[in-house]
């Protein structure tokens, strides 16, 4: 696998190899950064009744989503004219959001740094000589890529579904013991936009598809795929008996 001198060449990008690769370095972008740059805020209102004046919380959420760390009454408070005890938000989805967020830092990584190698080493790239070649390699991390897509998106999603029953008006009611009183209601009054958060996993998927289906053409530039086809049969030149 030795690398030959750089030689600037854009004719993979116009192949699938390459083309792909580029929209995986794209799709990797947009993964991490819809998901690692969120915060977000609740406005949570208590109805008290009786003549009490209603009560008013906001709640900041953000990544990485360690709900159990964000207060959401603090000690020694007073809601409703009633004591309460300091009180956080149930739940942490922090593991699949930092999972998520760096395989699609890794992802975007890999990606540029194999854009540079089809642009620059396609030579060295295409070379079978030796136990291993780049293209194996490549092919063998793609597959791996595909599989780790599958998992950290899918975790991710549920994270993010938990992330929503918490903060959401039934999460709420059943945190905080006040709500649970006679004639107090506890509503969400004001959720923070989760958008971006449901487009990271939109694009956790995407990266899926992608990189499963650049399996196949990292395949196809492997020793293993030339192996695998028939070998071209040589005609038998039979001998016509010249005539008399």
């Amino acid at each position: 696998m030795m690398m030959s001198g750089f030689r600037l060449n854009l004719t993979p990008l116009k192949e699938p190899l390459g083309f792909i690769k580029v929209l995986e370095w794209l799709t990797s972008i947009f993964a991490f950064g819809s998901c690692g740059s969120f915060s977000g805020q609740n406005i949570i209102t208590l109805f008290c009744g009786a003549g009490l004046r209603n009560e008013t919380l906001n709640v900041t959420i953000h990544y990485p989503f360690r709900l159990n760390e964000i207060t959401l009454v603090g000690a020694n408070s007073t809601l409703c004219g009633r004591a309460v005890q300091e009180t956080h938000l149930v739940g942490d989805s922090a593991f699949s959001a930092e999972v998520f967020v760096g395989v699609a830092i890794m992802a975007f990584c890999y990606s540029m740094a194999t854009l540079l190698i089809y642009l620059g080493y396609m030579d060295s790239y295409r070379d079978t000589q030796g136990p291993s070649s780049w293209s194996q390699i490549d092919f063998s991390l793609t597959l791996l890529f595909a599989a780790v897509w599958l998992v950290c998106s899918s975790a991710w999603a549920k994270g993010l579904q938990n992330v929503r029953n918490a903060t959401g008006t039934p999460g709420i009611q059943a945190t905080l013991s006040v709500c649970q009183a006679q004639g107090v209601l506890c509503q969400v009054t004001e959720r923070a936009n989760m958008r971006s958060l449901s487009v990271s996993v939109v694009f956790g998927f995407l990266n899926l598809v992608l990189w499963l289906g650049n399996v196949w053409f990292t395949y196809k530039e492997t020793p293993w795929h030339a192996r695998s086809l028939p070998s071209e049969e040589v005609p038998v030149r039979r001998h016509v008996p010249v005539p008399i």
